[in-house]
């Protein structure tokens, strides 16, 4: 037990070297992790790791997809619902059809369902790979957006496919009439206990007198309810974590102070680099046993498959997104579409950024191991992975620069948004204390610092009398949740204003409020 936990404290610290290697050379540390992870089997003494396939799903999956739900646009999500609708859905099942089909034609011993299955586990692009690794270039907001949410989404549909197509391996019967039915029942089933439990724990947050702390304990027991409670009734656990993200994320102002939602972000962020972390650490850790136990498979044949399977994965996509286009131009003689006119550079973009990552492994561990062909299919699993991250990951960079696409949504730059958005928060902060409290400015010397602090960037400080603290207080705490208010409502009104500007100043005002109430309770103190 000591071993296995220093262990576990010993691939913490290297996942954090690793991540800081990738800072260093500028390259998204998926890539770095996958390939460190790759290295330890060379290290002598590092043991093989056997994962018990029945916990990677519990423990993995709920909390990272809850994170990546949590911090989702809904407004982008809701903007470009056909076309990530579109992706995560009906995508999916062509992509694990083809998969199957071409499995099932060249690798011997695998049979359509088994080959379905592959392609179940294969067929989700990781919202992690492709973030990190756009990030280090300039490409326009409504690629990320959809990308985001298309591999929030897929992940649901694939893992559907992946559950359906183990129930075909193990009792060797598929009736595409019952599947159909299923499939959609355990989608619409999955999403109402999400939200269920998603309303449960909001009157949990906003009736219960928590603190940040228990604020943040509830948080993340609620993936783990959210998940085990819809595969308990045999439903989707996966899109009743994502729904219940969804819904409890917009109502997340309303319902957790400013101090949870500081710290909130915080252990999320940790929780979800750690778990991030690990999976790609694992599956190197476990490759020395899924390459000894390849069978009568050698292992450059193994390679070749997993070449193969990667390219299908590559053309598939690219495919799809241009027979999208091209649809999105023919459809919109007839609808509105969030886009008439896509192009061709965008979906190049999109179709090259389908790198695969955690939800593709998690799945794969997860296989019994006396499954069929269980380690052959890992083996797959991680050459695209390993391959995609790599070759499409290292030069989609380049491919962004090359194209040098314009951002038609956001046609000024982040930084120029910023500065209006804080000339707008500064102005209403003036207008809303001279239109309210016009009276108090005359003589409280608080209130007269703060609006001088709108005015000039800058809290002036001076001797005061103690109950001028007290309305100074009051009335910042009430305009905090004015312009919080606001930036809420220009953020559902428009799409000119980046999600990423709303939330900086969403979390300045929440920093603001937690200084005040710090400052208020050490007055209290003394």
């Amino acid at each position: 037990m000591e071993h296995q936990f220093f262990l576990f404290i010993l691939l913490v610290i290297f996942i954090q070297l690793l991540v800081m290697l990738s800072q260093k050379v500028r390259v998204a540390y998926p890539i770095i992790l996958l390939l460190g992870g790759l290295s330890l089997c060379a290290i002598p003494g590092i043991p093989a790791v056997a994962i018990n396939p029945q916990y990677i799903f519990v423990i993995f999956l709920p909390p990272l997809l809850y994170e990546a739900a949590w911090y989702t646009s809904w407004k982008d999500l809701w903007r470009w619902r056909r076309v990530i609708g579109s992706f995560a859905f009906i995508m999916v099942i062509v992509t694990s059809f083809i998969v199957a089909w071409v499995s099932s034609s060249f690798i011997p011993g695998f049979t359509m369902a088994l080959g379905f299955l592959l392609g179940g586990i294969v067929s989700p692009p990781d919202a992690v790979s492709a973030t990190s690794v756009l990030k280090y270039v300039k490409v326009p907001k409504r690629l990320s957006a959809i990308i985001e949410g298309e591999s929030l989404l897929n992940d649901a549909s694939s893992l559907i496919v992946f559950r359906f197509a183990l129930v075909a391996v193990d009792s060797g019967r598929f009736v595409f009439q019952e599947a159909a039915i299923s499939f959609v029942t355990v989608i619409f089933m999955g999403i109402a206990i999400g939200i269920a439990v998603a309303i449960v724990y909001y009157f949990l947050h906003s009736k219960l007198p928590t603190s940040a702390n228990m604020d943040i304990v509830l948080t993340l027991t609620a993936p783990y309810v959210m998940y085990l409670t819809a595969e308990m009734f045999h439903f989707s656990g996966v899109l009743a974590v994502v729904s219940g993200g969804l819904f409890l994320s917009y109502r997340s102002h309303k319902f957790l102070s400013a101090g949870s939602r500081l710290r909130g972000t915080s252990v999320w962020s940790a929780v979800a680099f750690v778990l991030n972390g690990l999976v790609f650490l694992l599956i190197g850790l476990e490759m020395p046993v899924v390459i000894r136990d390849l069978g009568p498979v050698s292992l450059g044949s193994a390679i070749g498959y997993g070449v193969l399977i990667t390219m299908v994965l590559i053309v598939t996509r690219l495919a799809c997104t241009y027979f999208a286009s091209v649809f999105t131009v023919f459809i919109s003689r007839f609808i509105t579409t969030a886009d008439p006119s896509p192009g061709w550079k965008g979906p190049l973009i999109f179709g090259w950024a389908g790198m695969r990552g955690v939800v593709s492994l998690a799945a794969a561990l997860s296989l019994p191991f006396s499954f069929p062909q269980r380690n052959l299919i890992l083996f797959i699993t991680f050459t695209v992975i390993l391959l995609t991250l790599v070759v499409q990951g290292l030069s989609l960079p380049w491919l962004v620069k090359k194209l040098d696409m314009e951002d038609a949504d956001h046609p000024k730059p982040v930084e120029e948004q910023d500065h209006i958005v804080r000339e707008k928060l500064a102005a209403l902060g003036i207008r809303y204390l001279d239109e309210h409290y016009a009276n108090e400015l005359a003589n409280n010397v608080p209130l007269q610092h703060l609006r001088a602090r709108y005015v000039a960037e800058e809290l002036a400080r001076g001797n005061v009398a103690d109950g001028d603290h007290e309305v100074y207080r009051k009335v910042a705490f009430e305009l905090l949740e004015v312009q919080r208010n606001y930036l809420l409502e220009i953020n559902a009104a428009s799409y000119s204003t980046d999600d990423g500007v709303i939330r900086k100043y969403l979390g300045l005002l929440d920093l603001e409020e937690e200084k005040l109430r710090l400052k208020s309770a050490e007055e209290t103190a003394e």
